[in-house]
Parts: structure tokens; C-alpha cells; sequence
């Protein structure tokens, strides 16, 4: 039982508010009740929806490298003059990007790059086996198939490349297999005879229905007791004992808070904990294809076109692209179309894109491309968020740490079932370049 006793709280306070009911704090919000604590989850919107609606679905647990390397330099102009090209840079949006790219850049350095791939590779290593985990204590395993995943290339020039790649992940810990262009068609005949080969990965896999699988979470965290408040949480401040959060209806009174809201946490972070994060958001598209049933097994990745296709119940999910251009930018869809032209030449047949549907998200990602994992200010706060391109990924096993987090008492510096989180640490923003 968590050292913040319920005697001390009064009726009317909650023990932890979770701010976002998105994937992560939603997970979040099923461990904490579980450990009989009085969970409050408040969001804007119900839950599932933002980046955890409309993600790729892909279990990503290949995915331990930081998310750019040096050649972002190089593709700068492609950035700001392509506005379909598969990274973008709004020119609009350049000022205010330019201090988040210079704390990337230099987080691309040697000793940083081995930080983040240490810190990718504990997180990801632990999440299939945690996804399982929590799949499994509410009944809904089937959500998640673990089929693999495949990274097919069509150029032979791309080859070297792609063995680079092999190499780097395979010193990095990550299982891969050579595929063949007859082991492709062998496993997904419907993709083109051009297809040169690929990489496979065994140890990942794909979830049918992202935004169900938020659902299903929030019905078990409401069997569990969790209350879900639909409103917005506008100020936060802290007391001796607990917070108080001010929201569009009023005021929430709990002894503790978890910032869970993704790229919209780091005005919360600041007014809460005095420190301000380089929080920025990556936003991503998708078109959806309710008509392409049965085109892939498991999701596949192209190297030369940089994007991704996933099989779900309600179709073929296209996603990828990366714009930086903020919160508030309106989102260009012409983006999730372009996802479908990519397409084009990858099938024996061009995809059915009849009924097709766009989306776009934001993607919370900080300089060094690891999330926040943490308790401060004496335990009152407790922080999961900037979690990439991988916070479905990472949600489960975020959700164990954050629990064991919340029950033990802030002073303690070790314990037999958590590891070490200093890699997820706020105070490691603390320095003005790091």
C-alpha cells in the first residue's frame, strides 16, 4: 500500500488524478487502482482518442535507435521546400523548432546516442512480455498478434544500406532475419514480385484495433473503480498536501498527480514542478483503407518510401510521414494521401482506397528520444510522457513502473522489481544543452 495513507485526504480527494486517458495514461490509470489507489482520470476527451486513436499499431520493439541521425542536417532543405516529402518542417513553425533541434543535434553525439539506445532497449525488451501481461488480466489477448513485422526494400542499391542496418541491430540486441524476395512472396504473396528482399523481426507484432484497446483498458480501470472526468485541465498547483488542478468545470482536489497527456504535458510539467521540458510534437497521418481486408499478415515497413502498413479489423492502416509544425497548426490531410500514392507499386495490385479515411496525431518527442518516467516534488507529481513514436509500445510496461513508482515512498532509491529509471529522469533536462 502506497506511504500517502487515505486517512489524511478527506472524502472529496482523489489519491491520483491521471492527467490524459490516452494509451499511456489509461494503462497508467488500471495499475495505479489495481494497487488500491483512488484513481481520477481527466482528459478533453474520452478515451483513446489523439495520437492513441490513430497510431500505426505496430508493437515496435525493433525500434531502439534515436529518432534522427546526422543526415537530418543534409535533408534540411528537403525538410522546408517538400511539403509531401516524408519529413517536413513548417516554415512557419521554424523559430520556435530551431532550440529543440539544436538540443537533438547534439544529443546525435556518440556518449548521448548510447544513453538513449541503453534506455530504448530496457523499455522495449520489457514490452511485449508486459503487453501480454496486461492483455491477458482483462481478457482481450487477441488484440494483439504477435506475427512479426517486415521491412522490404526494392532497389539494389538499397541493399548495403538495409545489411547496415542489419548489423546496427543486431549489435543493438535486436533479433532480425534476412528475407529473401522468395521468402516475401512465400509470407505475403500479395506484395510485388519486385520486391527485392527484407528484413524480418520476429519479436513484434501489431494490435488489430488501437483506439479498442484503450477501451477495453478504460472499461477494466472502471470495474477497478477508476473515475473518468471529461473535461480540461487548464492549471495545476501543488500544496502540502496534494494538488489542486482547475479544469473547464471547476477544481480537482488529489494527493498526487500523473502527467499522462502526451505532447500537450509540458505546460502541466512546468506549472506543476517549476521546470520546463523541450517538449515538442512530431505529427503523424494515416489513411485507413476499410476495403483492403487480407492484403499482409503482419505489418510492413518500406525502406525507400518510409512508411508503414498494418492489417487491423477495420482495414489496411497506412501511416507514417513526420511534420514538425506544432499544437496548433491545422493539419495538412493532403499528407494522408500522399501515403497512399507511396503505395503504389508495392502490391501485384494497387490498394482499394473506396471509403478511405485521414487522420492525423500528435507524436510527444523529446531531444534525446526517451520518455519521462518519474516521481518529483516529494512524490506529488508523477510523470509518463514523451514516449516518441513509441508510446503504444511502451504504454504496459510504463504503466508497471509508474505503479511500482506510486507505492513506495519517494525517498526510496532502489527496489527488487524496478529497475533503474535515471535514464527517464526530468532533472536530466536540468542543464541548458543536454
Amino acid at each position: 500500500m502506497s506511504d500517502f495513507s487515505h486517512t489524511d485526504s478527506g472524502p472529496d480527494v482523489t489519491d491520483i488524478a491521471v492527467v490524459g486517458a490516452g494509451i499511456i495514461g489509461t494503462s497508467c490509470a488500471l495499475a495505479l487502482a489495481r494497487q488500491g489507489l483512488r484513481v481520477t482520470v481527466i482528459d478533453a476527451q474520452e478515451p483513446g482518442h489523439g495520437a492513441s486513436y490513430g497510431n500505426a499499431g505496430h508493437l515496435a520493439t525493433e525500434q531502439v535507435s534515436p529518432i534522427a541521425d546526422l543526415s537530418i542536417l543534409l535533408r534540411l532543405p528537403a525538410m522546408l521546400f517538400d511539403p509531401m516529402g516524408p519529413l517536413r518542417l513548417d516554415w512557419k513553425y521554424l523559430p520556435h523548432a530551431l532550440p529543440w533541434f539544436t538540443r537533438l543535434l547534439l544529443n546525435l553525439r556518440a556518449a548521448p546516442v548510447q544513453r538513449t539506445v541503453a534506455g530504448l532497449r530496457k523499455l522495449n525488451e520489457a514490452s511485449l512480455n508486459a503487453w501480454q501481461r496486461l492483455l491477458a488480466s482483462i481478457g482481450c489477448e487477441e488484440l494483439l498478434q504477435v506475427r512479426g513485422s517486415l521491412l522490404v526494400y526494392e532497389r539494389r542499391q538499397s541493399q548495403t544500406p538495409l545489411e547496415t542496418l542489419r548489423r546496427r541491430w543486431m549489435q543493438q540486441g535486436v533479433e532480425t532475419e534476412l528475407w529473401s524476395a522468395q521468402a516475401l512472396q512465400n509470407a505475403a504473396p500479395l506484395l510485388s514480385e519486385h520486391l527485392l528482399g527484407g528484413l524480418f523481426f520476429p519479436q513484434t507484432g501489431h494490435f488489430i484495433d488501437p483506439h479498442l484497446v484503450v477501451c477495453r483498458l478504460a472499461e477494466a480501470a472502471r470495474a477497478c473503480g477508476v473515475h473518468f472526468v471529461q473535461q480540461q485541465v487548464r492549471h495545476g498547483r501543488l500544496h502540502d498536501k496534494g494538488a489542486v488542478l482547475t479544469t473547464s468545470q471547476g477544481q480537482l482536489n488529489a494527493r498526487r498527480v500523473l502527467i499522462a497527456c502526451g505532447a500537450h504535458s509540458a505546460p502541466l510539467v512546468s506549472e506543476l514542478t517549476g521546470r520546463p521540458v523541450p517538449l515538442d510534437t512530431e505529427r503523424g497521418y494515416h489513411l485507413m483503407l476499410p476495403h483492403e481486408q487480407g492484403r499482409l499478415p503482419f505489418p510492413v515497413t518500406s525502406l525507400e518510401r518510409k512508411f508503414i502498413m498494418t492489417p487491423m479489423l477495420g482495414g489496411l492502416r497506412l501511416a507514417g510521414t513526420v511534420e514538425f509544425a506544432g499544437l496548433h497548426r491545422p493539419p495538412r490531410m493532403n499528407r494522408a494521401w500522399q501515403l497512399q500514392r507511396l503505395s503504389q507499386g508495392l502490391f501485384r495490385q494497387d490498394l482499394d482506397a473506396r471509403d478511405a479515411t485521414t487522420w492525423m496525431g500528435f507524436r510527444p518527442s523529446l531531444p534525446d528520444s526517451l520518455p519521462v518516467i518519474d516521481q518529483v516534488c516529494d512524490g506529488r507529481v508523477l510523470l509518463a510522457f514523451g514516449h516518441q513514436h513509441l508510446g503504444l509500445t511502451q504504454a504496459a510496461i510504463t504503466a508497471e513502473w509508474i505503479a511500482q513508482l506510486a507505492v513506495r515512498p519517494a525517498t526510496t532509491v532502489a527496489s527488487q522489481t524496478l529497475p533503474d529509471l535515471s535514464a527517464y529522469r526530468l532533472d536530466r533536462f536540468s542543464g541548458p544543452w543536454l
